[in-house]
């Protein structure tokens, strides 16, 4: 790995420190490998430009998988153990309901496309079951992304695949670990593509801004270009091995205009208006501290507003697909005094008020068919409530909820039977979604010409969307 570094100790924690987001190969030149390199000749002679709608998704995650009876689909005519605790809502689509806690989703419902058909078939705490959609490369959907679009974008100098946790919109949050941050690394995995496809990680280790800002003397910032002129001498020799890098230069001089210029603009929310700070606000529904009286929730913040804020961010400068993590929707009771599922009130809560700010603010931005939002989890609940007043695992029933991108809005794809335990229309799966996010991500016709990807892209670009929505 060649790597330009400031002599600092790195970060030990999880995530990426700035000298790891310094590394040539987090910028897209992959390690500076002899095959990398030719794979960015050959990725410029494909022109993998053209393979790219210029949209972006923003992947909403709720880790630890909600209950979709109390979120979209809350059977309000059924018996107790069934229907929503909650109870249900009518929202702007004449006949639909949604749980309770969502009224402000429920009021933008016209504008949006909930899936009641959808499972992850999945019924554990194993994110990649739906972050990958069971593809054969065990890659994440960011993690895809990246391998066509480059790990960077060429125009920002931003990571095309990003991870936004709680962490990243307050440095000073200080989560507890607990099953969600251990099996944390299954959210974005990058399977077969390998490290330079990674999500980065903002919230690597320290204060945001000053991981990514160069706050760098003019002579240090000499001898980084020193550093990168190395790359004349990997190229002479590759040149002498038989393989020509007509880019190399044109590669190096991009490496280096991303250290000079900084990007620490795009994560700085303080650039926002007061007036859209207070928009995205969801510090203000609940304190922190009283997770503490539910079960395994040590990982849940209250911040999942900024979150999305900086998520808007990342897609307006050039990131091409970022992860949401909000944590904390295991509801089984576990030694609970209290039910669990009266979490939905502060946890649904959050997503509504957020989720209806990101909507807002993408209308008024004029950004609504270029970026999709997708709102799902690892699994769904069991439709009957346990013993203890919660709802167990279940993957044949997961919610999942669409915004935007271009896609057709204002529906609810499919239904679930009487018992709120199976798909009664068309079952659609992981796989559905991943070519779904693909074809807005992708000209697929135009993917499916580009000779320097993996073959597994040819099974993938065979899935079947969700046709509803398409």
């Amino acid at each position: 790995m060649f790597r330009i570094s400031d002599g600092l100790p790195d970060h030990t924690c999880a995530g990426r420190s700035r000298r790891d987001f310094l590394r040539i190969g987090s910028l897209g030149l992959g390690g500076l490998t002899l095959p990398w390199l030719l794979g960015e000749r050959a990725r410029a002679a494909a022109g993998a430009d053209s393979a790219l709608t210029g949209k972006s998704v923003v992947l909403l995650f709720l880790q630890g998988g909600p209950p979709h009876i109390e979120t979209f689909d809350p059977h309000g005519d059924n018996i107790a153990e069934i229907r929503s605790a909650q109870g249900e809502i009518a929202t702007s689509l004449p006949g639909v309901r949604f749980g309770a806690t969502f009224p402000q989703l429920a009021r933008r419902a016209h504008k949006l496309s909930v899936v009641r058909s959808f499972g992850s078939k999945n019924g554990g705490h194993t994110y990649e079951k739906v972050a990958t959609g069971n593809n054969p490369l065990g890659a994440s959907m960011g993690a895809i992304y990246s391998r066509v679009a480059g790990s960077s974008d060429p125009g920002s100098g931003l990571p095309s695949n990003c991870l936004v946790l709680p962490e990243a919109v307050d440095a000073d949050l200080a989560l507890e670990k607990n099953f969600e941050s251990q099996a944390m690394h299954t959210l974005t995995p990058t399977g077969k593509l390998g490290a330079p496809f990674a999500a980065f990680n903002p919230s690597g280790g320290g204060d945001l801004k000053s991981d990514m800002e160069l706050i760098t003397p003019a002579e240090r910032l000499g001898d980084r270009r020193g550093l990168l002129d190395g790359l004349d001498s990997l190229r002479r020799r590759v040149e002498r091995s038989g393989g020509a890098i007509e880019g190399a230069g044109e590669l190096q001089q991009q490496a280096y205009d991303i250290l000079t210029r900084g990007i620490a603009g795009a994560f700085d929310l303080s650039d926002e208006s007061p007036a859209t700070l207070a928009r995205y606000d969801t510090s203000r529904l609940f304190r922190a501290e009283e997770w503490t009286r539910f079960h395994n929730m040590k990982r849940t913040s209250n911040q999942l507003g900024k979150q999305m804020l900086l998520a808007r961010r990342l897609c307006e400068a050039g990131c091409g697909f970022v992860t949401v993590s909000d944590c904390g929707w295991d509801l089984h009771a576990d030694g609970n005094s209290a039910p669990a599922l009266d979490a939905m009130v502060p946890l649904g809560g959050q997503v509504d008020h957020a989720v209806a700010a990101f909507i807002d603010d993408l209308e008024a931005r004029g950004l609504s068919d270029d970026i999709l939002l997708v709102v799902t989890a690892e699994m769904g609940r069991s439709p009957k409530r346990n013993k203890r007043g919660g709802r167990d695992h279940y993957g044949e029933l997961t919610p999942l909820l669409l915004y935007g991108g271009g896609l057709k809005m204002g529906q609810v794809v499919g239904a679930s039977d009487r018992g709120a335990a199976r798909a009664a229309t068309r079952p659609y799966d992981p796989r559905h979604l991943l070519a779904t996010v693909m074809g807005v991500l992708f000209d697929t016709g135009q993917l499916r010409l580009r000779a320097d990807l993996p073959r597994e892209f040819g099974e993938i670009l065979a899935y079947e969307p969700i046709g509803e929505l398409v």
